[in-house]
């Protein structure tokens, strides 16, 4: 188990190196930089941009920038240098990385607890007006948009009389210590963003989880079970078992798509993650600052996949072969 373990983990240093070529390489194909925004600019004359473009290297050639940047982050820890908002990246990045994997793990574990029950329900009873009902949810989260069913929720509490809307806290909250009317003032504005971005996530995962049980419980393995005699309850035990091991293969791959659809949500829902700041920094070619959100996401996607591959290996001993 624990060569699986070290061969999945040696495997993650490849791989963020090539991440980290492509995350530059993609950021140097936007047309202009940082600077380029100040050309039509008649207060900031032509000298003053090339003393920026000097102070900020990007008079350098790329090659050399990507050395500097990959080597100052292997050496010092050094992320770079936002040009936008002037602070290392590192800083920023940590201001809200935090908040933003809260919200993203808080969302799967959302997801899981309903779709993997309501999967297999839908399962053991095939075509009864349960299935229906949870076919019809199912399609319907996955055909309403994040952000348009983020303003039907703020239109419901405002039409209720609700004032938590937008935020993670009330005004009167924001910079307060903790405490415990705080983290509940912080449940009351944090259920709206779960259930928004989980809504389409759990719907298909729900259909995942439905296919694998029905795949499993038409299998021969199943009908052998049931066979030698064993009692309903532990012919599910196993059938949900063997079920579950394609969906956690696909957990690793949900945690980047739960951090996509958390940057339009986070803008309608004015929340203090990760999303709003990505968007601004590609408007304004910060460019330190989009490889460095860039490569936290690969690295955060990768150490996802490290423990879906153990949980896998866990449940199916066959996998620690391979």
């Amino acid at each position: 188990m624990w060569s699986f373990i070290v061969r999945r983990v040696l495997i993650i240093i490849p791989m963020m190196f090539i991440i980290s070529i492509l995350c530059f390489a993609i950021t140097e194909l936007q047309p202009g930089d940082f600077l380029t925004q100040y050309l039509d600019n008649p207060r900031i004359s032509a000298e003053q941009i090339e003393y920026m473009r000097h102070r900020y290297g990007l008079d350098k050639p790329a090659y050399e920038r990507y050395f500097m940047w990959i080597g100052n982050i292997l050496t010092k820890g050094d992320f770079g240098y936002s040009f936008a908002f002037e602070r290392p990246v590192g800083d920023l990045i940590w201001e809200r990385m935090g908040w933003t994997v809260i919200i993203a793990l808080l969302t799967m574990i959302f997801q899981w607890i309903l779709a993997v029950p309501m999967g297999i329900f839908s399962a053991l009873h095939p075509y009864s007006i349960g299935d229906y009902s949870l076919t019809v949810l199912g399609f319907v989260g996955l055909s309403i948009p994040d952000f348009f069913l983020a303003l039907l929720f703020m239109i419901f509490m405002l039409n209720i009389g609700s004032t938590n809307i937008g935020g993670l806290f009330s005004p009167q909250f924001i910079g307060a210590p903790w405490s415990f009317a705080k983290f509940w003032d912080l449940l009351g504005h944090l259920w709206m963003p779960l259930v928004v971005v989980g809504l389409g996530g759990l719907a298909g995962l729900m259909r995942v989880m439905r296919g694998n049980m029905l795949d499993v419980v038409g299998s021969p393995y199943i009908t052998a079970l049931r066979a030698h005699g064993l009692d309903e309850k532990t012919v599910r035990r196993h059938a949900i078992k063997n079920a579950l091991n394609p969906m956690v293969s696909i957990a690793g791959a949900e945690l980047p798509n739960v951090f996509s659809g958390t940057i339009i949500i986070a803008i309608v829902l004015n929340i203090p993650t990760m999303g709003p700041f990505f968007y601004s920094a590609l408007l304004n070619h910060d460019q330190y600052l989009v490889m460095t959100f860039l490569m936290f996401i690969a690295l955060i996607t990768q150490i996802a996949n490290l423990f879906a591959d153990i949980a896998l290996a866990m449940l199916d001993p066959r996998i620690r072969m391979n």
